[in-house]
């Protein structure tokens, strides 16, 4: 009777986690994005000294899904490669607007880059940053579907309203 009892029981735990397809726990996706960063893509194009800059960011969100698919929680990792600029150039923020192209629009994401954290010693280099919160989370699901509605740029002292900019690709 005893063995007639465990017997029962194994097969109900067996049966308990073969009978859904459906994970139970929060998954994890990673969307990536490129941005080609170009002075003629700021509004309005730069035409200064640092008119002949360029770069490119990639960007890559560290998404928690749950079982129904929604995000429950996200993170942004900010890779940005500049070239071009003067000697000691200082970048001083940099973030992704919401806006299409030739149109400017408000911050949604920061690096949180500080003034004065990256200077461009010789015109070129680069920065990283990373597990930057993402809020509200649905902000990445917008992203993911309209990336061409989302751009990333970077702004110097020379010019603080933005020095180069690129509209969101998704590559991932």
């Amino acid at each position: 009777m005893k063995y007639a009892a465990v017997m029962t029981i194994a097969f109900a735990l067996l049966a308990t986690g073969c009978g859904s397809d459906t994970p139970s726990s929060p998954t994890q996706t990673v969307p990536t994005f490129t941005a080609d960063l170009r002075t003629s893509n700021e509004n309005p194009p730069i035409s200064n000294a640092e008119a002949g800059a360029s770069g490119n960011a990639t960007i890559t969100f560290n998404v928690t899904r749950d079982a129904s698919n929604n995000v429950t929680a996200a993170t942004a990792t900010f890779v940005v490669n500049l070239t071009g600029f003067p000697p000691n150039t200082p970048i001083n923020i940099a973030h992704i607007h919401q806006a299409p192209a030739g149109t400017n629009g408000a911050i949604v994401v920061s690096t949180t880059l500080a003034a004065g954290e990256v200077v461009l010693a010789s015109g070129s280099g680069s920065f990283t940053k990373s597990n930057i919160p993402v809020s509200p989370v649905d902000l990445v699901t917008q992203i993911v579907n309209n990336p061409a509605g989302f751009y990333f740029n970077a702004h110097s002292t020379l010019n603080p309203g933005g020095v180069v900019r690129g509209q969101l690709q998704r590559v991932q």
